[in-house]
C-alpha cells in the first residue's frame, strides 16, 4: 500500500467515524419502524469503520482516533430530520470512498473503494426513496 493509498483511507475513515457517530443519532429519531434499517446500517458502517483500520494498521499507517463528538449539519428532533442526516451521512461517505477509487494506487484499495461507494449508494438510495426524492438514485454517487 502506498502512501496516497494510506491518505485515501485516512479520509475515508474520518466520514466512517463520523458516520457511526451520527447514526447514533439517526436512531435516537428515526421512525421506529426502520429500527432495523437503522441497526443494519450502523453495523454496516462500523464494520467499514473497523476493516479500515485493520488494513491501515497492517499498512503500517498511524490510524487517527475519531472526534470526541461530530456536529450534525442539521438539527434532529424528529423522524424527517432523522432520515435528511441519514441522506447526508450516505453522500459524504459515498464522496469520501470516491475519492479512494480515484486516488488510489493499488488494486486492492481501489476494489475496497468501489465496494464501500457501491454500499453508500444502496443506502443513500433507500433513505432517498423513504424521503420521496425522485430520482432516488444519482448516476455517479459520491460526485462533488
Amino acid at each position: 500500500m502506498t502512501t496516497t493509498d494510506q491518505q485515501a483511507l485516512i479520509d475515508a475513515l474520518s466520514a466512517e467515524y463520523a458516520a457511526v457517530y451520527a447514526y447514533g443519532v439517526i436512531a435516537a429519531y428515526a421512525n421506529h419502524d426502520r429500527d432495523s434499517l437503522v441497526a443494519e446500517y450502523t453495523a454496516a458502517h462500523r464494520a467499514r469503520r473497523d476493516a479500515t483500520i485493520d488494513a491501515l494498521k497492517a499498512s503500517g499507517a498511524t490510524v487517527p482516533e475519531p472526534a470526541a463528538a461530530y456536529t450534525s449539519p442539521i438539527p434532529v428532533n424528529d423522524p424527517i430530520p432523522a432520515a435528511k442526516l441519514a441522506v447526508t451521512v450516505e453522500s459524504d461517505t459515498a464522496a469520501a470512498w470516491r475519492s479512494v477509487v480515484e486516488q488510489a494506487d493499488t488494486t486492492d484499495v481501489r476494489r475496497t473503494g468501489i465496494e464501500a461507494l457501491t454500499e453508500c449508494a444502496v443506502r443513500l438510495a433507500t433513505w432517498q426513496s423513504i424521503l420521496g426524492t425522485n430520482p432516488a438514485t444519482a448516476a455517479f454517487p459520491g460526485k462533488p
